[in-house]
């Protein structure tokens, strides 16, 4: 089972980028699917988050009305597009699948994920913006 994100580069402040995260090895359609981030000495946060379905999503809220998280089910992605970047955004950007049932919730600028089950993590892909 695997999780490779696709997409990243480095593009200047304004600029956009699409990250694509393709699944193998099974079957996400009944997954949540998130997208994270870590950037160099900082903790990890849940960038955008899509349920089961595609039709609730979660957004932190640096990233509300800038970036946009989609699903395909029947190719097994999970898409992030990121418009008007930031350098702030600079990041090395992974998703995730959580198992059915998987319940988001947002605590201020932060997200916690509670699941029972089998999580999968992939690598990431790096989103570099200057300034």
């Amino acid at each position: 089972v695997q999780l490779q994100a696709s997409g990243g580069g480095l593009v200047q402040t304004g600029g956009s980028l699409r990250l694509s995260c393709a699944a193998s090895g099974r079957t996400f359609s009944n997954y949540v699917m998130g997208w994270f981030r870590q950037a160099p000495g900082m903790n990890s946060e849940v960038v955008a988050a899509i349920n089961e379905s595609g039709d609730t999503t979660y957004y932190t809220r640096s990233a509300k009305g800038r970036f946009t998280i989609s699903r395909d089910i029947a190719k097994n992605t999970v898409d992030l597009q990121m418009n008007n970047l930031k350098p702030e955004d600079t990041a090395n950007y992974y998703c995730a699948a959580f198992p059915p049932g998987t319940v988001v919730t947002a605590k201020g600028s932060q997200a916690t994920l509670t699941y029972s089950g089998m999580d999968y993590w992939g690598k990431g892909t790096q989103v570099t913006v200057s300034s």
